[in-house]
């Protein structure tokens, strides 16, 4: 994962910014001094970058239990479920930044043609300045720092903005990233909705939200007023259809569907199947039941939903259809248990609202291609999943169907390959990070040209333009 460094901040050359809190008063002063400090250029060497990496990467080795706790605290994460996949995830694309950050820092020459020559043409990465993140509450440290690999490999200065509804999560943020990463570049500011207004009414080079599509379409307009550039991570339905109704196939479902509870952007949403249908429930039942045992609810492994107003909406979505697995839920612990339904009202918000809880719909289809204009008829997903061996099936699946990821056979495992672009299509979001995907949309990609005046060789288009002019011209362009 790289090399530690005993002192993880270079030696002071300013002030830090000012310690932050919920207060949205103090979020001018803030990001004042952050804007001043990035307009110094102490982000842009290449050598701060990489610092500032391994810095974020020894706060996650050195303080790794306190933020396993504080998701415990959040989500009722297990330990190893959260450290793979919140923590993993992220020092994996500190790695992949570290090992590739020299070749995406380098300019790129490109050809002149013939008419303006002699000159030189590049293209450059150039930081944008200060960069807005809005992090969601299902992942509350990944889909943070994640984004936070990124606005760091570009050289940008960066505001992280927590979700109050994962308030253990926010807290060791808030107290741990000033104790590692440079304060005068890189801020945390705690608070509810308050605090994200008052933070979008400022300017920012970029904003970068992750979350649903109703708060994207209000920090969308905030963005506007400013020309902002926005990166929208949203969710949306994200469909699975099946014809390999297999034991591999359900623990592949199950495990990417009930992981995290659920709460899971690019979970499967719900599940078409044609074929043997009665198969598929019987395994995904076997899945569960191997997963966490027959009392699911109680299993270390199994985590809660993040508060009382999503548990309610997700038992109020059991009456939708046929439970035919789980369908158990304690409301003192807020918890519920993972659940198969068929037979569903596809008019219901089972159907028409993204689930975000461990329920799964199981929806009988005619055939193959029933089940791609099922998916066509709605809007664009985050990710869509096609469980075959058949190639061709395969092959029209990744033709016909529009979504941010096509993954066939093996959900969510798009999520840790950092080489991979992440972001959705239309309403489950806008732009891509992941990499260098992530450091090109924090950057600008910026055009140079050269040209020396010694000879001049433009002189051949100046005006007027004689016959002899003229066909030069058409010669040259």
């Amino acid at each position: 994962m790289g090399l530690f460094t005993s002192n993880p901040l270079p030696d002071p050359v300013g002030d830090a910014a000012p310690p932050v809190d919920e207060h949205p008063s103090r979020i001018t002063e803030v990001l004042g001094h952050l804007r001043s400090s990035a307009d110094s250029r102490i982000t842009h060497p290449r050598r701060f970058r990489a610092q500032q990496l391994r810095a974020l990467e020894k706060m996650l080795a050195e303080r790794m239990g306190e933020f396993l706790a504080a998701l415990a605290e959040d989500l009722g994460k297990s330990a190893t479920e959260a450290k793979f996949s919140e923590i993993d995830v992220v020092r994996s694309e500190i790695d992949h930044a570290q090992r590739h950050l020299s070749e995406w820092m380098d300019s790129t020459t490109v050809k002149v043609p013939f008419a303006l020559q002699p000159a030189i043409a590049k293209v450059e990465p150039r930081p944008l300045g200060v960069v807005l993140i809005i992090g969601p509450w299902n992942y509350p440290l990944q889909l943070m720092l994640a984004p936070l690999v990124a606005a760091i490999a570009a050289g940008n200065a960066a505001v992280l903005k927590p979700s109050e509804l994962a308030p253990a999560t926010s807290g060791a943020l808030a107290k741990l990233l000033p104790m590692y990463l440079d304060a005068r570049v890189y801020a945390v500011i705690e608070g509810g909705v308050d605090t994200a207004t008052e933070l979008l009414h400022a300017r920012w080079d970029h904003i970068f939200f992750t979350g649903g599509q109703q708060v994207a379409r209000v920090v969308a307009e905030a963005a506007a007023k400013h020309l902002t550039p926005t990166t929208l991570e949203l969710g949306g339905k994200s469909p699975a259809v099946v014809d390999n109704h297999l034991l591999p196939t359900a623990k592949r479902l199950a495990y990417a569907k009930f992981m995290n509870t659920g709460q899971t952007c690019v979970a499967p949403d719900y599940v078409l199947s044609f074929g043997d249908t009665d198969a598929l429930i019987s395994r995904l039942g076997q899945a569960i039941t191997s997963f966490y045992g027959k009392d699911p609810i109680n299993h270390p492994d199994f985590g809660r939903i993040v508060n009382r107003k999503h548990f309610d909406r997700l038992v109020g979505m059991l009456d939708s259809g046929e439970v035919v697995h789980g369908g158990d839920y304690d409301a003192d612990t807020l918890r519920i248990a993972p659940t198969i339904m068929r037979h569903i009202d596809l008019d219901s918000a089972l159907m028409q609202e993204e689930i975000f809880g461990p329920i799964l719909p199981v929806i009988e289809v005619a055939t193959f291609d029933e089940a791609l204009e099922f998916i066509a008829s709605r809007p664009s997903p985050l990710a869509a999943y096609l469980m075959s061996e058949s190639p061709r099936l395969q092959s029209i699946f990744s033709d016909r169907v529009r979504a941010g990821a096509i993954v066939h056979n093996a959900p969510l495992a798009q999520m840790v390959i950092p080489s991979l672009p992440f972001g959705g299509v239309g309403a489950s979001g806008m732009g891509s990070y992941h990499g260098k995907y992530g450091f090109d949309r924090l950057s600008q990609i910026r055009s140079e040209l050269s040209k020396t005046t010694v000879i001049d060789t433009l002189s051949a288009i100046y005006p007027p333009y004689t016959w002899a002019k003229r066909k030069i011209i058409d010669r040259l362009l």
